[in-house]
């Protein structure tokens, strides 16, 4: 019936309930119901320098304390550097 079907099926979620997600391309794990504000606390990133793109959407900074990552996001953080 399901000969000609490949399957794949990801376990996004382990035993220590946390999530996978593409960051810049890597691959992170982090705490199932976590926010991008907890992401950039993990990462010990300066929020205040950051852009964030998540699922190809630029992501505005109103939004981080309430978007919570789903397992596969894929996230890009542009870290930005001033200079002179």
């Amino acid at each position: 019936m399901f000969d000609d079907v490949e399957w794949r099926i990801i376990s996004a979620v382990n035993k220590q309930n946390t999530i996978e997600i593409i960051v810049n391309g890597d691959a992170h794990q982090v705490n199932q119901g976590a926010r991008i504000t907890d992401l950039i606390k993990q990462l010990e990133l300066a929020p205040e320098r950051l852009a964030i793109e998540l699922n190809l959407s630029i992501l505005p900074r109103a939004k981080w304390a309430e978007s919570e990552l789903k397992p596969g996001d894929k996230l890009e953080i542009v870290h930005f550097v001033g200079g002179g």
